[in-house]
């Protein structure tokens, strides 16, 4: 059995040399690797080293420019729209965070539709590039059409996630980062790659009949929507998905539903398109925009203590806050290494013989 660990660095070290490789400047290399791990320290795996190879297949099918000119293609005082030239979705990412971080400095608030994008990492890393400047952050994406609507078998949506960062004083800052479908897409290729089942309530055949198979999805089946069926809320997750998509494809012109262009090679790309690529939604809020900066993090600080002391459930030791348990795999995967599963090493390794490098 492989125990082999490693060190950020080197991943990080990996990755970008990769990305080079692939044509991207030193700058737009450095940006997919420091998502890509940070994933992997927030315990992520699922928008890890596993996507590398996502990305490179996306890159030989010619479905990513590696050497793109992202530009803002419509500005008011407080909004924008950034059109990432199909680049690798954390070069639009970062450019749109900044640029929505600038407007929130000078008008208060900020907020940027990003298009002609593609696969960002996790949503969680943008958001939270607003709280050193002691804003709120906000990150919103569409993504692969793989989730069914409730009472349905068509993959019109994406597992389209939320993330809000909201800094503190004392605290550790509150960030919820979370797909609106009871699993990531990437979690099932983790589970696939592991020869894992899933838990009922994921993923559905193409019938619409509840799977436990993570591979469902090769088989025209589907994800199932926050809640997994009526009964138990699967219309509100289906509207939460809904609000994501039309924030991300809408406001800023990308695709919507069935139309957004799939982050992995397997799933076909429609000719027919409602819009430019994968769809993105950035937001900044200066916290003393609506009152002292000091009384509110002094506040939030009171909100999360509040919250660290309820009651735990019997058999539960704590009541935790959204961003703890990663800020606990951060460090731990900081001091002992970061584990890979055996396929995806196997992959590296493909990618590194191919390109000529060493993993």
């Amino acid at each position: 059995m492989n125990d082999r660990r490693y060190r950020p660095e080197e991943l990080h070290g990996f990755v970008s040399e990769v990305f080079r490789k692939l044509g991207c400047n030193e700058a737009d290399a450095a940006a997919v690797a420091d998502v890509l791990i940070a994933a992997e320290l927030r315990d992520h795996a699922s928008h890890g080293m596993i996507r590398v190879k996502e990305y490179y297949e996306l890159w030989k099918t010619g479905r990513v420019n590696a050497t793109p000119e992202v530009k803002v293609v419509h500005e008011t005082p407080s909004t924008a729209v950034v059109d990432g030239d199909r680049c690798f979705g954390m070069v639009a990412g970062m450019k749109s965070m900044k640029l929505a971080i600038e407007k929130a400095a000078a008008t208060g608030t900020g907020w940027v539709a990003a298009r002609n994008s593609n696969h960002f990492g996790i949503a969680g890393y943008y958001a939270m590039m607003a709280l050193e400047h002691d804003m709120v952050g906000i990150c919103l994406t569409n993504a692969n059409p793989l989730v069914a609507p409730t009472w349905s078998v068509s993959r019109y949506l994406g597992t389209n996630p939320v993330a809000v960062a909201v800094p503190a004083m004392n605290e550790p800052a509150f960030v919820a980062d979370f797909a609106t479908t009871p699993i990531a897409r990437g979690k099932l290729a983790v589970a696939e790659k592991k020869g894992e089942k899933v838990p009922l309530g994921f993923v559905q055949d193409a019938d619409g009949v509840p799977s436990d198979e993570p591979g469902i999805l090769r088989q025209g089946g589907s994800m199932l929507t926050l809640g997994g069926d009526r009964i138990h809320g699967s219309h509100k997750g289906y509207c939460m998905t809904a609000i994501v998509d039309i924030f991300c494809s809408v406001f800023g012109g990308a695709n919507f539903g069935p139309f957004v262009p799939p982050s992995v090679a397997y799933l076909p790309v429609l000719e027919t398109k409602t819009g430019e690529g994968t769809g993105h939604f950035f937001g900044a809020m200066r916290v003393d925009a609506f009152r002292p900066a000091s009384e509110f993090k002094e506040k939030m600080d009171e909100w999360i203590t509040t919250f660290r002391n309820a009651t735990p459930a019997k058999g539960q030791e704590k009541v935790l806050i959204p961003g703890d348990p990663e800020r606990e795999s951060e460090k731990r995967y900081r001091r002992d290494g970061i584990k890979l599963v055996p396929a995806v090493v196997d992959d590296l390794n493909g990618i590194a013989a191919e390109l000529k490098l060493n993993f």
